[in-house]
């Protein structure tokens, strides 16, 4: 653990949930070609699609409204509806949803660790515990369920971290200032700037073995730098 700032008080954790409190990477990795293989699967004409055709169907959408970057599940379902339109085949939006159904399930199709859950739990006996997250995965699936007093997805209004939105939502919510919340989270983007940049304070959870100075996402210094989760129970 190492520290860059003398830690202020604070009344509530924020966790950010992918690559945070589970390794997301090998997860969405399958979840991609799983949901892949199922698209192709859905009418002959898709089986032609390649990759490459999926990549610019979300492109094409996205440029067409730029907001979709802050909301992945609208994003997605906004590019599955596309290749179904111009396809012309029966009930695209259904077609859509389904779809997106599907990679959700298998996007979600894994248990967050014992040690995670242990330090939930642990935190949450003392201080309000919160999820705050750009991503869409099924915490019931999951398991986290009821590991948090409120969570907090970007899209519906609310814009994606770094924007102040949803750190905004969870301090009204707590009838607390943004200041009084204490951030976790992998990216030094989303996480520590969306934190810092908004009057929270950042812990940094670095357990890639990343150098501060040198990574490409580094604007601004966390207060904090953990490389274990169950470091966090030190501030206990």
């Amino acid at each position: 653990m190492k520290c860059y700032r003398r830690l202020k008080p604070f009344k509530a954790i924020s966790f950010d949930l992918d690559d945070t409190l589970y390794d997301n990477r090998p997860i969405i990795i399958k979840a991609e070609q799983q949901s892949f293989d199922y698209l192709r699967q859905q009418d002959p004409r898709l089986a032609r699609l390649t990759k490459q055709q999926w990549f610019d169907y979300k492109q094409q959408v996205l440029a067409v409204d730029g907001s979709l970057i802050g909301d992945v599940t609208a994003w997605r379902l906004a590019a599955l509806q596309a290749i179904f339109v111009e396809l012309q085949l029966s009930d695209p939006q259904q077609m859509a949803q389904q779809a997106f159904e599907y990679f959700l399930h298998v996007r979600s199709d894994f248990t967050v660790p014992a040690a995670s859950l242990d330090v939930l739990n642990q935190l949450a006996q003392v201080y309000p515990v919160i999820a705050i997250t750009n991503g869409n995965v099924n915490l019931a699936q999951i398991g986290l369920e009821h590991a948090f007093s409120l969570v907090l997805k970007a899209g519906d209004g609310l814009r994606a971290k770094p924007h102040v939105d949803m750190f905004a939502y969870a301090a009204n919510h707590l009838n607390i200032e943004i200041a009084d919340i204490l951030h976790v989270g992998d990216h030094l983007t989303t996480d520590v700037l969306g934190a810092k940049a908004n009057g929270a304070q950042a812990i940094w959870f670095n357990d890639q073995g990343h150098q501060l100075r040198t990574h490409q996402d580094s604007r601004m210094l966390p207060d904090i730098e953990m490389t274990h989760l169950s470091q966090l129970l030190h501030l206990l």
